[in-house]
């Protein structure tokens, strides 16, 4: 025993009088006393009234053992007030977690996490699991594995430690939908929840005390704090991300501390109230990384358990169904239509179909937050209608690796303080190079160490490199699942290894020995050659010698050679960047788009056998994400992940890239190169570059490409840059619709020649085309709307335009259904053009009396030269009456027949051409009849002419057409 002093006996009253006991008598002397009074139960008459404390789960729940003097109305008010806090403090909880980060509100103002949310589903786990999983214990085994020790969401008790298997699980959202369940009714167990981010109290340094810190960070609790430690209130404390802070238990690092009023640091008071030291009545419940587990001694954990995230497809399939099947999903203010529902059901249909049969993108999937993304993805692909696009492909990684990680340092105990998206740029990302540079996707274990141990020297890079195995490696790599590489490892999705290459080269980890050495060496110099400037200066003053001003110089030449030196590593990045755009080999693969959309959907058709030789892998999205890295808003990003990237260095990379990439953009690129071109410079973000890079571009040939909303709203953006002419925009075959024609409406009006040949454009198209070509600025010459539906409804649209147009020289309505009605509405609006040089009204089920009508205003007409009208229904009398046109002298070219009196027409080798092109489409048969009677023509000519050379001309043309029909019969064409 010992007495106190005036000092200590001011501090001893604070204490609780359990604490006054063990603090007068020690430990082991009070636990004595203590039993002594509770076998004579004299304790309550020899001391004052103590709080009684019983543990239940794990946790100590008491009250007060005294009654209260307290009038019954001033208890009443007191419990109003409380009541009236707590729903308020519900109220603000409610509002603060219901908003969404910029990344959610893609998906339309009415997703919230109350109405899209799928329950995670948590393991029971112990602390040995956690530091050491078990080999069982892969994300392949856990999508197969019995449920026996698996809980649904809701069964998560308090004085749980939650952790997840890696980045990436759902803890977070775990949280949020636990505070918003608690805000709603549905966690009656708690008459209070106080939620704290670690991170935000690893921010405070200066001591403070629970009571304190709760009302300054929620101000309307002031009337519940003083009840804080009553058995009457039934307290959770949330304390979301521990490993942010660096706890300690020791009692020398870390004193006891019970009293919510004493000031002490945040890190204390979250020790103390992990160790039921401080409100051992009041629950809690931490989430933490694997690596953070051990910070907090066993004994002071209820239960361990894991979010699994995802283990079974139906969750998948669930989450997907919810988030894409939101009614602003697809942006368009107002109710969907049914159109719009139908694409939303297919889509989510696909990916089912895909989850089911193809177990890789399943097991990406586990992951809740590569669920987000492959969403995310599918929403930028499909629902993009704005010009320019908001988002980036780019953006949407950097925005989910922000989301994930959001610049949290790798180990808050290591001095370097360096980010985990950071160490797995210098680390992972280098895997990923090298892989691209090899064309591989599946790694050996071999290659993850030449890569992650690369910098593991010294026992703080070992420690590192053990974090990042615990925490962040299962995020980006998992073992693959294909047959004969079970043993291998892949990026869970394999866009991800490309975006990591790509951020590897643009950071300047890829450099050699001499470029790091020197980078160092001259970092040294230039910090100390200010204060050696200053040196040196004063000893010349005293010692006037001539060696000094040259020391300096020498002194200061180091850095200026090594930043020349360091210019030429940025050359080096535009030239990896030229030599990956524009491959040879890669040219006739599809467009990154359509292969990012493959890759999520799969494809519709028989699988490829599993021993089957797979085609060599592309890396086509490896140069376009070097370029979207380097877009301002990206930069940003990825400088609140702890990846700076420069401004200076981001320029000159820039600048180096107009020596290399725009020359090489100019020679002649297939249409899904140019699409994967046009998307880089929409990922560079860069509009002087793009304007500079887009005057080269006179001819855009995108034909056969799938121009989806998101392609031309890319097009549109690209091409808006710069207002310069376009001479030729073929964009034949390439699935366009109303809304893309309106998207593409400005890149129109520029345009010379324009193809829209085989596109399905009905009449509500010829409306849009109509008011293209009357627009005061259109500079379109030639227009191409050959096998399209155009109908008799749709010319009468086009007559208008054909009568008020002022540019148009050539018009192809090949094949457009557009019968003698639309014929003859072109006819009678025909008199009103005075620019038309060329009409094709070929393949329209046109007969006599039309066709002539059209010939005989053709003929009246005062630029009009050349009227097609092959394989029309024309009788015997028709075609004679056509066969006797001269240009000379009735001023129009007619093109009917292959002949053209007892010579060859000039034009057989073009319909002959325009046949063999739209043969895949056209009704063969018919085909096949109108190809006999040119066939006779060319033979009954043949026999009326003695000339040799005609004959011989006659008997080339014949064969091109019998081979023609021969392939036709085949099934050859």
């Amino acid at each position: 025993m010992f007495a106190p002093s005036r000092n200590n006996w001011k501090k001893l009253k604070r204490l609780e009088p359990k604490m006054q006991v063990d603090a007068l008598l020690g430990t082991r002397s009070s636990r004595l006393l203590k039993r002594i009074f509770h076998m004579d139960r004299t304790w309550n008459s020899l001391r004052p009234p103590l709080r009684a404390f019983d543990r239940h789960q794990g946790a100590y729940q008491g009250g007060p053992s005294q009654a209260t003097s307290t009038r019954p109305s001033q208890m009443a008010l007191k419990n109003v007030a409380t009541s009236e806090a707590i729903e308020k403090h519900k109220k603000y909880l409610a509002d603060w977690f219901r908003q969404q980060p910029n990344e959610e509100r893609q998906f339309g103002p009415s997703f919230s996490l109350d109405t899209t949310h799928v329950d995670p589903v948590i393991r029971e786990s112990s602390l040995e699991e956690i530091l050491k999983p078990s080999p069982e214990m892969t994300i392949h085994n856990q999508l197969q594995a019995p449920t026996a020790h698996q809980h649904p969401f809701r069964q998560v008790k308090s004085d749980d430690s939650i952790c997840g298997p890696q980045v990436g699980t759902g803890k977070s959202t775990l949280i949020k939908k636990m505070v918003m369940d608690w805000c709603h009714g549905r966690l009656p167990r708690f008459e209070l929840l106080v939620p704290f981010s670690c991170e935000d109290l690893s921010q405070n340094n200066a001591p403070i005390s629970l009571r304190r810190l709760i009302t300054k960070k929620y101000l309307h609790l002031r009337e519940v704090v003083p009840m804080l430690g009553s058995a009457n209130l039934k307290v959770l404390f949330v304390l979301n991300g521990l490993d942010r802070l660096n706890l300690d238990f020791r009692l020398a690092q870390t004193e006891l501390c019970c009293d919510p009023n004493e000031p002490v640091l945040p890190s204390a008071i979250v020790v103390n109230l992990l160790r039921k030291y401080m409100m051992p009545e009041a629950s809690i419940i931490v989430t933490t990384r694997p690596s953070a587990v051990r910070w907090v001694p066993s004994k002071f954990v209820g239960r361990y358990v894991e979010v699994c995230g995802f283990s079974n497809i139906s969750s998948q399939k669930l989450y997907f169904q919810m988030r894409l099947s939101q009614p602003d999903c697809s942006g368009v203010s107002g109710p969907a239509t049914a159109e719009e529902s139908r694409e939303r059901d297919n889509l989510v249909e696909m990916l089912s179909r895909n989850l089911e049969r193809h177990n890789q993108i399943a097991i990406a999937c586990f992951l809740p937050s590569y669920c987000w993304l492959v969403c995310t993805t599918l929403h930028f692909l499909y629902f993009t209608k704005s010009v320019p696009p908001t988002q980036t492909l780019t953006g949407i990684y950097t925005s989910f690796l922000r989301l994930n990680f959001s610049g949290e340092v790798l180990d808050s105990t290591d001095p370097s303080n360096i980010s985990m998206m950071k160490y797995a740029a210098k680390t992972v990302g280098k895997l990923a190079y090298e892989g691209v540079m090899s064309r591989q996707t599946s790694f050996s274990e071999e290659d993850l160490r030449r890569c992650l141990e690369v910098e593991t020297k010294v026992e703080s890079e070992l420690n590192l490199l053990n974090v990042f195995r615990s925490d962040v490696f299962r995020f980006f790599l998992t073992p693959c699942v294909q047959p004969g590489k079970e043993h291998t490892f892949v990026f869970t999705i394999p866009a991800m290894q490309e975006y990591l290459a790509a951020l590897y080269v643009v950071l300047g980890e890829k450099k050699t020995l001499t470029q790091r050495v020197g980078k160092e060496v001259s970092e040294v110099i230039g910090k100390v050659s200010e204060d050696v400037a200053v040196v040196l200066s004063i000893v010349s003053k005293v010692l006037p010698l001539r060696i000094l001003p040259l020391l300096f110089n020498l002194i200061k030449m180091f850095p200026r050679y090594f930043m020349r030196f360091s210019s030429k590593d940025r050359d080096t990045i535009a030239r990896t960047m030229a030599v990956e755009m524009f491959k040879e080999e890669d040219y006739f693969n599809d467009d990154v788009l359509d292969q990012i959309n493959f890759s999520i959907l799969g494809v519709e058709g028989p699988m490829r056998h599993p021993d089957e030789a797979s085609d060599d892998e592309v890396f086509e999205l490896f140069p376009i994400f070097m370029g979207g890295l380097l877009s301002r808003r990206n930069r940003v990003i990825l400088d609140q992940l702890g990846c700076p990237i420069k401004n200076l260095a981001a320029f000159e990379i820039a600048k180096a890239m107009k020596k290399t990439v725009i020359r090489n953009s100019r020679k002649g690129l297939p249409p899904s190169e140019l699409m994967d071109y046009l998307f880089f410079l929409h990922e560079f973000q860069n509009e002087r570059f793009t304007a500079e890079a887009i005057k080269s571009l006179r001819t855009i040939n995108l034909s056969s490409v799938k121009m989806t909303p998101l392609k031309c709203s890319v097009l549109a953006s690209v091409m808006g840059t710069t207002s310069h002419e376009v001479e030729e925009l073929n964009l034949a075959s390439c699935h366009l619709d109303v809304s893309s024609l309106k998207t593409l409406f400005p890149v129109f009006l520029r345009c010379r020649k324009l193809h829209l040949q085989l596109n399905s454009l009905g009449p509500d198209a010829c409306k849009e085309i109509r008011d293209l070509l009357l627009h005061e600025k259109c500079m379109v010459s030639t227009l191409r709307l050959a096998d399209n539906p155009v109908t008799e409804e749709g010319a009468r649209y086009l007559a208008e335009a054909i009568a008020g147009n002022r540019s148009l020289s050539q018009l192809s309505l090949l094949h457009t259904s557009l019968g003698n009605q639309g014929v003859e509405v072109i006819t009678q609006h025909l008199a009103q053009n005075k620019h038309l040089r060329e009409l094709d009204v070929a393949y329209n089920s046109v007969t006599d009396e039309a066709a002539l009508a059209l010939v005989e205003e053709a003929k009246r007409h005062a630029t009009l030269e050349k009227v097609h009208l092959y394989f029309n229904e024309i009788s015997e009398e028709g075609k004679q009456a056509l066969h006797g046109l001269r240009k000379d002298r009735d001023g129009v070219k007619v093109l009917v027949f292959l002949t053209m009196g007892a010579d060859v027409s000039d034009y057989w080798a073009i319909i002959l051409n325009v046949v063999q092109k739209n043969l895949p489409i056209w009704d063969r048969e018919r085909v096949q009849g109108h190809l006999g009677l040119l066939l006779k023509d060319l033979e009954s000519s043949r026999r009326q002419t003695m000339n040799p050379w005609k004959k011989a001309k006659f008997m080339r043309v014949e064969n091109e057409v019998k081979r023609m029909l021969g392939k036709i019969q085949q099934g050859a064409l």
